[in-house]
């Protein structure tokens, strides 16, 4: 490890020693924490000539010469004309906002910036749109899916006939007919012809070359877009805001009578606001015939004011807002319900009934028409409430919104803006997504004349909502008006805008118009202004007229506009409503009948004259209307004026006016005054008191309506004029106090509101970077203002900022600022002239560009470190270094994080701009800044992470690889260079001169590399130092590190300008180290190749050095030392040297998966786009343990990408998987303080909320947390298949950059001396390679490299370790058997090319051949879809090789391989065979040992298939039988060593393995003269070796503790725990006796045996021609213990039925002899008994334990009752029994679960011996019941009963009564006689005893029993008494010899057993 060397090296500094350094070489060792002096940039490349040829080369060197333009792009104008004031008259602020809202954008623009991450992100969708077009890679698991259907059926018809007979086990010489018929594979044409290797290399090479896919890492998922902090999106061109916008069309409104014009007026209110949220809109609906009653008022109406549709804009959509529909007649005579009254009244269907009223009422209206057409009255009103209709039309799609794709940028995100400080109610009120809806208003409410106002409307709307509504109550107007209301669409036509101006697209100015409704929104919006507007709104509230004096009733109030005083001096600025005119000159309220104190709800809108003067002025006129045509009455009478002058000094006036009304007209130049002002002669309504009420509101972009920003102006715009005096409120101002009133009013724009200060930022910035840039001359005098006009500006920025908080990005920027940066900004002066005027305008406006559009600018107004007197001086750069590294540090995490990414961005601005080497220096000074802090922060993590962004943010510039100076050879350090000697005291391992520094300090990051690719150097330190193995917070950093490199590669890989190879090949050269760093992280990466200490698995095989790496050259100071062993940041003072380095290091924080994977494909870009010739050279002077490692990395990279197939991509989703992961390790970094939490939550709340414009937004789309987990779960069928066409193309190309590399260093490493190991290694790889899940595309590469390998050094295989030449052989014989038919092409090609090198080297290939048998019978027993089938194929192919190779003709080669061909076909014809058995486990288990029969003569197929059988023996939970077939192969392996050589401590073959199982001796068949161990190829496997015997023998212990045969383990520790003694392996002993202990407590807890079963016997007898083999062969079946008799004659009838077919098999319910003549032949008979294992007296003895009777078992036993006449019970005297003892061939447990019957012997039990079994088994019973301890009393009585009670049937008297009444007369009988007689003697003695013992054990209750049954016993003594005494004539006389004594037990063992 790391550590170790380093503390290696700091033992050798101590000791004086030339040490070497942790990642360099020689001097240019840097340490990590150190930032090398970047070099002086601008002098490279002037002092360098380029020297490549112009092209892609070139281009990377140098700067384009085009790379900043500077663009205008013409504004885009909404609307079709301009709608800008066309007088010239205008005064300078006019002037200037006219100007700002016309002049193009000026853009800088960087012409590649698009090809910079930042802008254009490789994200999942982008990466998806690359991969289309990828070939299919086809690979072996997915084809087994659809190529299975094809040859295994075949198989499925010779099954069905289920006789074996049809495919017995052919002879050799059909099998050898079989395969000599097959059709071979395609041949490789030139696999023969004998090339040189470097030519073959080189074929092999272009061929590996041709059509592979360009970019590696466009296969790999996109890079995680949570880090990408270096995200940008040009922001969108500043637009005008609208609202969530509705379309209202009015369709029709009908009443019951028609008689009259009716005039509809249309706006929204918020009730909750109370508040008028948008301007009127006003229909007319009225067929012309009716409109031609007003013929005598009306002019030519404008068809802008015949609109009937409307777009409501709502910016805060709430369910508080309805629509209020107001209805307004012509006026007439009578109050309001008078003129109600018909339409209420009267109905339609009534018409003729009604004619005369009807006739009356049209005439009428007629006349008023005439008379008073110009005057309204109200009439009625109504209201829909919004929200209903939006939801019960539905909503579309509630969150289809959060695209942001429907409407301009504000629309949604306000919705969920902070602004929204309402409840969160209006998150379900949404107006921009639903149904359409069609609505028919029927019921009006009259207009009550008291109640006009707003005020009381409000009331109205809130009661309206209340269930109990007072309104209801009312009787309506029933009218039915028809309305539309819809989402406007994007883009309509025919639309105008609130000045009436025609919107694009208007395609005929003749249609109909819709019209835009001004919307006045319920809270504050904050948005730039962008376009001329300049309206005047003007709302009459009430009017009191009730003290004037004379006839003042019917009022009418009337509005003008006048530029001054004489009446022709009214402006046409007042728009017109409905059917009338576009504009007029004045325009009336509606005349409330009869009312000297009326409200108003009228509204007028004006438009703004551009320029407003002192003069201009409203004049409001009082009319009383007479509505009585009475003679010499005027139609109009005015009765009062008053006037309200629109300027104020010089701001507009505008709110709430309560005016004093005069009588007479006014007098001469009363406009400048205001009608406050009480002028002399005048009368004035109420004695001057306010009697009118008024409001006055501006919707302006010229009138900021904000004292302030009013001074501001109007002081700038005094300056620039120069027109002096000037007149400010009441101060004058002159030349000599001005600078003095704009200071102050510079100082107070932070009091602005900020609402307009938003809307007018534009304008502000403008003239405050004005100030700064061109300070204002006075009196000849530049003043400066640079220090205050910018601290104004970092005001109002962080104003705005704040203002639209919730508009910001996820970066925290703020769109409306960086829009204004981006197209808005220009410098004053310089009018952007193209060609010259370039650079400065760029330079600056850049600058300052990521300055404002984010909140850099608050730090910047907090630091008061810049110069005040010229702002333009530029900052010792360690000043605001200062200040930013501190922030960097504090506790406010998130400004931290805000500044550094706005630094980071600003620097990577200045980069396209500035001296970059200057740029450089500060970046540097920055790092060190923060490396001091480092040392003292106490969240090191935390700042760490800021400096990874800052360093990913600097890296996204657009021409990184650039700026990082590559292509140029790094030049030599400029430190004097240590002698020569100690360079070469360290050479490398594979050339014998000295590393090439040069190439070396490439590959390392050191000085030279960092001074040079400064950025890389950068970027490559972090990752170098996330991975160290003591970083802190490692996780997070290693993701953001590794992400980093990642997401740069991704976008070179996508950008065109590297798309070339050579060019790739330089950027490659920027990432060389990644190579040293991925070695040096090896051990803490995922293992994705699991297995216990796998990772660096070829390095320990390299390292002769134990420690580590002790030889790396170069020397390394001590503190540096130091730190790489301690920590990561570790200052040199920490510690010092003589304390001596740690004692042991931490292993570090492992990689998570995802990461690991992550840079294991940084690392194979960087192996794939690399130079071959420089990875050539760098591999040359690597040392051995480091050429260790990186073989290691590249093992690692294959099982990383390893293909999983398409079925897993099913299986899994793993992306959701890996998210929630790292939400854990996210969680667990924020529980540990590694990163704010609460930062984390608001960047979580960012993700979350769609906000900032949505272009912004649009990329986050896939990447929140929430999002994913939901998107993901269900991928339809083609996601799945898109994924594993890319997994599949990325595992190939993964891994077959790896074969180039392996292909490099094998190349490196021809000539050196230590080519044997690291060839070896190698070799490994490859096999590796060739044995994971690989596309046929990549075998017949990875084969063709393995055939140049064997073909280069044959002798790694065939001389060194076997272990190779068998995994070889295996791998090739599994692809020998493919499905797909190149991939058998290629390994047949090269398992012929095996045989014929082995041959070559020896004469024969017995090596080969051997491992070839063995591999395949491994492959045939473990592999489950193996395809016999293709792999006969491939055997074919093999033999024609053979045949063709004319080179070999003359030796026995070609028949060698015949010989062998058809052993391997053989063998496969038993696996035929086994694959028909799959089903039937001991007919497969009965083939395996057949098969490994087959193999006595070669132990290592042997041991094969031994272990193959205890793979399916485990697989099925036979555990015993799994143990015994490993102490097989222990035996096997023993034999074997026993012959090599003897060793004390080995077991001296089969025979000391005896004791576990007796049937081991069949081991030891192999006599010396089949095996001599030395002939080549024999016993070379690994298990024959004492290391193997010892992994064997643990095996079985393992199995036989699984099946609870703990006595066995002991047995086998016997054997082991001398070797494990001689090793003095004491680990190893000590984990042994732990498990010798835990048998033996086990075997104590479960003594009695029944905790422990050990298995159930059956006979099983098979009969019938069906069976083939099986026909009439006996077994002895091992059944799982407790298994019933019914359970396994279930599971035999059910598996045969299925293979012979329904009624074909009976089982045959009695145990007794079958006679076959009597069977069916075509039917298949199963028999079925249960047996007892059955042990002789003598063995009894040494069977003590449960155990003891239930293992070793050979002879079992099963009885059979019979009678003389066929009956199996009758009675006593005829009652015969027949007794079965069945002996098998070997002991149970053994290798397999069924064994043969060998021997069966049977003997028949006459009655009397049936008897005496019966009396001695009772007596047994008495005496267990007697003699138990504890004694059970119920068991003792229910004995005692069965013997003595009288009723027993055939109880002991009945016997006694049948068989000893009298003596028999054949004297054979005697001996049986007198048996009983004593049985019964003894039966009567253990009675006695019981009875004693009852009586012992019964309570006082049961003595009446205890009695009744002493009785009974008594009476049994008495009855058989005379029986028991009588004696027999000859007992003692000899019995004749002839005769066989069936009471001689031994006569039951078998003499020829």
């Amino acid at each position: 490890t790391v550590a170790a060397e380093v503390r290696k090296q700091v033992s050798r500094e101590r000791s004086g020693s030339p040490s070497s350094s942790r990642r360099c070489s020689s001097s240019l060792g840097v340490p990590l924490t150190e930032v090398v002096e970047p070099l002086d940039f601008e002098d490279v490349l002037l002092s360098r000539p380029p020297d490549a040829e112009p092209g892609p080369l070139r281009e990377l060197v140098e700067f384009p010469a085009d790379d900043l333009e500077l663009l205008l792009q013409p504004r885009e104008c909404r609307t079709t004309e301009p709608g800008i004031p066309k007088d010239e008259k205008l005064d300078a602020q006019v002037r200037a906002a006219v100007e700002m809202y016309i002049e193009d954008w000026v853009i800088v623009h960087r012409r590649y910036q698009y090809l910079s991450a930042a802008y254009s992100p490789v994200t999942t969708e982008t990466q998806r749109e690359r991969q289309k077009g990828l070939p299919r890679q086809v690979f072996e698991q997915d084809a087994s899916g659809d190529e299975r259907s094809g040859p295994e059926d075949s198989n499925d018809s010779r099954r069905g006939s289920g006789s074996p007979e049809d495919t017995p086990r052919s002879s050799g010489a059909s099998s050898i007919f079989d395969l000599r018929n097959l059709a071979a594979d395609s041949l490789l044409p030139s696999l023969l012809e004998r090339v040189a290797p470097e030519d073959a290399d080189r074929r092999n090479e272009s061929l590996r070359r041709q059509h592979r896919p360009p970019a590696l890492l466009t296969l790999y998922p996109a890079p995680d877009e949570d880090e990408a902090v270096e995200r940008c999106s040009r922001p969108e061109p500043p637009r005008e805001h609208f609202g969530q916008r509705i379309l209202v069309k009015c369709l029709s409104l009908k009443f019951e009578i028609e008689i009259e014009p009716i005039f509809g007026i249309l706006a929204l209110y918020d009730v909750r606001e109370k508040k008028k949220i948008s301007e009127n809109f006003y229909f007319d609906l009225n067929s012309d015939s009716i409109k031609g009653l007003l013929r005598a008022h009306g002019t030519h109406p404008a068809i802008s004011t015949l609109a009937r549709s409307a777009i409501f804009s709502v910016t805060y959509p709430s369910p508080d807002i309805f629509l209020v529909i107001k209805l307004e007649k012509v006026l007439q005579q009578g109050d309001i319900s008078e003129c109600c009254e018909p339409y209420m009244v009267m109905k339609e269907v009534d018409t003729a009934k009604n004619k005369e009223k009807l006739e009356k009422l049209r005439l009428a209206a007629e006349q008023f028409c005439t008379r008073l057409g110009r005057y309204r009255m109200p009439f009625a009103w109504t209201a829909v409430h919004l929200a209903n209709i939006v939801s019960s039309a539905g909503q579309l799609d509630r969150d289809s919104d959060s695209e942001g794709e429907r409407r301009p940028a504000w629309t949604d995100r306000r919705r969920r803006g902070p602004q929204d400080r309402a409840s969160s109610g209006d998150e379900a009120c949404s107006f921009s997504s639903f149904r359409p809806a069609t609505l028919t208003v029927t019921n009006f409410f009259k207009q009550e004349a008291e109640r006009l106002s707003d005020e009381d409307l409000f009331k109205f709307l809130a009661d309206m909502r209340r269930p109990s509504s007072l309104l209801r109550r009312l009787r309506p107007v029933t009218a039915q008006l028809k309305i539309d209301i819809s989402p406007a669409p994007e883009n309509p036509h025919f639309c105008l805008s609130p000045e009436l101006l025609h919107i694009k697209p208007y395609p005929d100015p003749r249609g109909r118009p819709t019209k835009e409704i001004l919307e006045f929104p319920a809270r504050e919006v904050y948005a730039p202004h962008t376009s001329y507007r300049n309206l005047l709104y003007v709302y009459p509230h009430s009017l009191n007229f009730s003290s004037r004096q004379g006839s003042v009733r019917n009022l009418a109030v009337r509005v003008q506009y006048m530029t001054g005083e004489d009446p022709s001096q009214a402006l046409p600025v007042i728009f017109g409503k409905s059917s009338c005119s576009e504009f007029t000159r004045e325009a009336f309220t509606p005349v409330v009948y009869h009312n000297k104190s009326p409200e108003f709800y009228e509204e007028f809108k004006l438009h703004l004259p551009a320029c407003v003067t002192e003069n201009h002025h409203l004049l409001f006129t009082f009319y009383h209307v007479s509505c009585q045509p009475r003679p010499g009455t005027a139609l109009e009478t005015p009765v009062g004026f008053t006037w309200i002058p629109l300027l104020q000094h010089g701001r507009l006036r505008t709110g709430p006016f309560c005016l004093p009304v005069s009588v007479d007209q006014p007098p001469p130049s009363y406009s400048v005054l205001t009608p406050d002002v009480a002028l002399p002669g005048m009368r004035w309504v109420d004695g001057h008191k306010g009697v009118f009420s008024v409001e006055l509101t501006a919707v302006s972009s010229v009138h900021p309506q904000d004292p302030h920003l009013d001074k501001f102006f109007t002081l700038v715009h005094v300056l620039e004029e120069g027109a002096f005096p000037f007149r400010l409120k009441d101060a004058v101002l002159s030349e000599g106090n001005v600078e003095q009133e704009l200071r102050a009013s510079l100082a107070a724009l932070r009091l602005a509101s900020p609402e307009p200060l938003v809307a007018f930022s534009h304008h502000v910035l403008d003239k405050l970077v004005r100030l700064v840039v061109r300070p204002p001359i006075i009196s000849g005098q530049i003043v400066n203002l640079g220090r205050g006009a910018f601290e104004a500006m970092a005001h109002v920025v962080s104003l705005v900022h704040r203002s639209l908080e919730a508009a910001q990005d996820a970066r925290g920027h703020c769109p409306q600022l960086a829009a204004y940066i981006h197209y808005a900004f220009r410098l004053p002066g310089t009018e952007p002239s193209l060609p010259d005027g370039a650079p400065p305008v760029t330079v600056q406006a850049a600058t300052l560009a990521r300055g404002s559009g984010r909140p850099i600018s608050l730090y910047l107004a907090r630091s008061k470190s810049i110069s005040s007197s010229n702002p333009d001086l530029a900052v010792a750069p360690g000043s605001v270094d200062d200040e930013v590294s501190r922030i960097l540090a504090s506790k406010d995490v998130e400004l931290a994080e805000r500044l550094n990414a706005s630094l980071a961005f600003f620097l990577s601005d200045l980069l396209s701009l500035v001296d970059r080497g200057f740029v450089f220096s500060l970046v540097r000074a920055h790092y060190k800044q923060v490396a001091t802090r480092l040392q003292s922060s106490p969240n090191p993590a935390a700042l760490l992470t800021l400096r990874m962004e800052f360093t990913r943010i600097l890296c996204s510039h657009e021409h990184y690889v650039t700026l990082n100076l590559p292509c140029c050879p790094l030049s030599p350090p400029a430190s004097p260079s240590p002698s020569v000697s100690s360079t070469t005291s360290q050479s490398s391992t594979f050339s014998s001169q000295a590393p090439d520094p040069k190439v070396t300090s490439m590959f390392e990051l050191s000085g030279p590399f960092q001074q040079q690719h400064f950025l890389a150097g950068l970027l490559l330190t972090e990752l170098a130092l996330a991975l160290e193995p003591e970083a802190e917070g490692a996780f997070l950093l290693h993701k953001k590190a590794i992400s980093a490199v990642h997401s740069l590669l991704c976008g070179h890989d996508t950008d065109p300008r590297y798309a070339e190879a050579t060019v790739k090949a330089c950027v490659a050269e920027l990432y060389l180290p990644l190579l040293s760093i991925a070695r040096d992280t090896l051990p803490r990466l995922h293992d994705f190749a699991e297995g216990p200490g796998q990772r660096s698995r070829l390095a320990s095989m390299l390292d002769s050095d134990t420690e580590g790496e002790g030889d790396i050259a170069g020397t390394i100071n001590p503190s540096v030392a130091m730190a790489i062993a301690g920590g990561p940041l570790a200052p040199g003072s920490r510690a010092s040297i003589s304390q001596g380095p740690p004692t042991a290091s931490r292993a570090g924080c492992a990689l998570s998966a995802e990461s690991s994977r992550t840079l294991l494909a940084c690392v194979l870009w960087v192996l794939k786009n690399a130079e071959p010739a420089l990875l050539q050279r760098w591999a040359t002077d690597l040392t051995l343990p480091q050429l260790g490692r990186l073989l290691d990395l590249l093992y690692l990279c294959l099982a990383a990408f390893e293909y999983k197939g398409k079925k897993a991509f099913e299986r899994i989703n793993s992306l959701t998987f890996k998210k929630s992961l790292d939400m854990k390790a996210r969680l667990e970094e924020a529980i540990l303080g590694t990163i704010g939490a609460r930062q984390e939550m608001v960047r979580r709340s960012r993700e979350r909320s769609p906000f900032g414009n949505p272009e912004n937004v649009r990329w986050r789309k896939s990447v929140t947390h929430w999002k994913q987990t939901s998107d993901r779960v269900d991928k339809t069928k083609d996601e799945m298949e898109h994924e594993a066409l890319v997994e599949g193309n990325l595992a190939t190309e993964a891994s077959l950059v790896v074969l180039d590399t392996l292909e490099i260093i094998v190349q490196t490493v021809m000539l050196s001396e230590a080519r044997e190991s690291v060839l070896g290694a190698v070799l490994k790889v490859v096999l590796y390679s060739l044995g994971s899940a690989q596309s046929a595309l990549f075998l017949q590469h990875g084969l063709a490299t393995q055939r140049a390998l064997v073909s280069k050094f044959p002798e790694l295989l065939f001389e060194e370790d076997t272990e190779l030449c068998a995994d070889l052989c295996l791998r090739l014989l599994r692809h020998c058997g493919s499905r797909i038919s190149t991939i058998r092409t290629h390994a047949s090609a090269s398992l012929y090319l095996l045989m014929r090198q082995n041959f070559e080297i020896g004469h024969n290939f017995a090596r080969v051949k051997m491992q070839v048998t063995m591999s395949l019978s491994s492959l045939v027993g473990t592999t489950q879809n193996f395809s016999e089938e293709h792999l006969r194929r491939s055997l074919k192919t093999i033999l024609t090789y053979a045949e063709e190779d004319v080179g070999l003709r003359d030796s026995t080669f070609a028949e060698q391989v015949q010989d062998l061909m058809f052993n391997l076909h053989m063998i496969l014809t038993d696996t035929v065979k086994m694959k028909e058995h799959q089903e039937d486990p001991e007919m497969l288990i009965d083939l395996m040992y057949r098969i490994a029969r087959g193999y006595q003569g070669s132990p290592d197929l042997r041991l094969t298939w031994l272990q193959n059988m205890a793979g399916k023996h485990a697989e099925l939970g036979n555990h015993a039988e799994a143990a015994q077939c490993m102490v097989h192969a222990a035996a096997l392996v023993a034999e074997y060593l026993a012959l090599l050589e003897d060793h004390r401590h080995l077991p001296v073959g089969c025979v000391s393995f005896q004791n576990i199982s007796s049937n081991v001796l069949e081991e030891s068949a192999i006599s010396d003269d089949i095996l001599s161990p030395d002939e080549e190829g024999f016993c070379s496997g690994k298990h024959f070796t004492e290391l193997g015997l010892v992994g064997l023998l643990e095996q079985a212990a393992g199995y036989f503790t699984m099946g609870g045969l703990y006595e066995a383990v002991n047995e086998v520790y016997k054997n082991l725990i001398p070797i494990l003694e001689a090793h003095r392996d004491y680990k190893k002993l000590a984990a042994v006796h732990g498990k010798l202990q835990e048998a033996f407590t086990k075997i104590m807890h479960q003594s009695s045996g029944w905790e422990r079963v050990f298995g159930t016997y059956f006979r099983v007898g098979f009969y019938g021609a069906r069976f083939g083999d099986l026909d009439e062969q006996e077994f002895v079946y091992k059944e799982p213990s407790i298994t019933k008799l019914a359970e396994i004659s279930h599971r035999l009838e059910e598996f045969y039925t299925e293979r012979f077919g329904d009624d074909v098999v009976e089982i045959i319910k009695d145990s007794n002899p079958v006679d076959k003549s009597k069977l069916d032949a075509q039917k298949a008979y199963i028999q079925i008994t249960y047996v007892e294992p059955y042990f002789d007296t003598y063995e009894l003895k040494d069977r003590v334990t449960y155990f003891d009777r239930n293992y070793g078992l050979r002879t079992f036993l099963f009885c059979t009752p019979f009678t003389p006449d066929g009956r199996a019970h009758g009675e006593l005297p005829e009652q015969h029994k027949r007794k079965t003892l069945l002996s098998t061939d070997h002991a149970f447990p053994y290798i397999k679960t069924r064994i043969r019957v060998c021997h069966r012997e049977e003997t028949v039990l006459t009655p009397v011996e049936v008897a005496i079994e019966d009396m001695q088994k009772k007596t047994r019973e008495l005496a267990f019941a007697t003699e138990q301890d504890p004694p059970d009393a119920k068991m003792l009585q229910m004995v005692l009963q069965g013997s003595v009670g009288p009723t027993v049937n055939q109880g002991p008297l009945e016997v006694a009564q049948v068989f000893l009444a009298e003596i028999p007369e054949d004297p054979k009988l005697f001996r049986h006689h007198n048996k009983l007689r004593l049985c019964f003697k003894d039966f009567c003695k253990k009675c006695e005893d019981a009875l004693r013992k009852n009586k012992a054990l019964i309570g006082p209750d049961q003595k009446e029993y205890h009695r009744e049954l002493e009785r009974n016993y008594c009476r049994l003594r008495e009855a058989l008494q005379p029986l028991l005494t009588q004696r027999l004539p000859q007992l003692l006389a000899p019995t004749l010899p002839g005769l066989r004594n069936s009471l001689n037990r031994a006569s039951f063992r078998k003499a020829d057993l």
